[in-house]
């Protein structure tokens, strides 16, 4: 079982002086998540708590912007979730991903939408779009840009795989011992069904 780290906690406290300390000490990685907190890292508790400095200094020691939690939530989530537009605010000017969609497709514009932050939608709008010039230019320059959380993404195929097994298996045939090519040259016998009685208007309407 995984365990929060010190790092973890002085970030979720909103403790810019301890976060400090502990990362000048290097003894945790600042990338790692807290698997009983959905993946957590310290980053998204930094963001989820509007603590802006706090999320620019996590960047500047290593910690990643595009990992995700389980539901594959980024810090920008967090932050547009709880409306700390310095946050995104911080996280847009060290060009991190801002624009990316979760695991149902909800991008951090559409959870502030949900939640009603219009100063960060309103800001979110321009900085989609800028986020995107920076990724064709960074692109076309060929700048690689750390934008892919490759343990997330695996553990994404990994579901959409259980799940598209899952939707095989509730599809059966009508009859399990019938051979199912015996069907496209074999037509069912045809039965005699006396028609249905129509019913009244008022039963049609299912008024009782």
């Amino acid at each position: 079982m995984a365990e929060i780290t010190e790092l973890h906690q002085a970030a979720a406290l909103g403790d810019y002086d301890l976060v400090s300390q502990i990362l000048k000490k290097g003894l945790y990685d600042p990338n790692y998540k807290d698997g009983d907190w959905n993946d957590r890292t310290a980053l998204h508790w930094a963001a989820a708590k509007g603590q802006a400095d706090t999320v620019k200094l996590l960047i500047e020691y290593g910690a990643r912007p595009c990992l995700r939690t389980d539901s594959g939530w980024t810090a920008a989530h967090f932050a547009a979730e709880s409306g700390k537009l310095s946050v995104l605010r911080a996280l847009h000017s060290l060009h991190a991903p801002i624009d990316m969609a979760d695991l149902h497709g909800d991008t951090p514009k559409r959870i502030a939408e949900i939640y009603g932050h219009k100063d960060c939608i309103k800001f979110l709008e321009g900085a989609e779009a800028e986020c995107a010039v920076y990724r064709q230019t960074a692109e076309a320059e060929g700048n690689p840009l750390d934008e892919l959380d490759e343990e997330w993404e695996a553990k994404k195929r990994e579901l959409e795989e259980i799940q598209t097994k899952r939707r095989n298996k509730s599809v059966k045939p009508r009859d399990q011992n019938q051979d199912p090519h015996l069907s496209l040259f074999h037509k069912p016998p045809i039965v005699q069904r006396k028609s249905a009685v129509p019913k009244s208007a008022t039963e049609q309407k299912g008024i009782k």
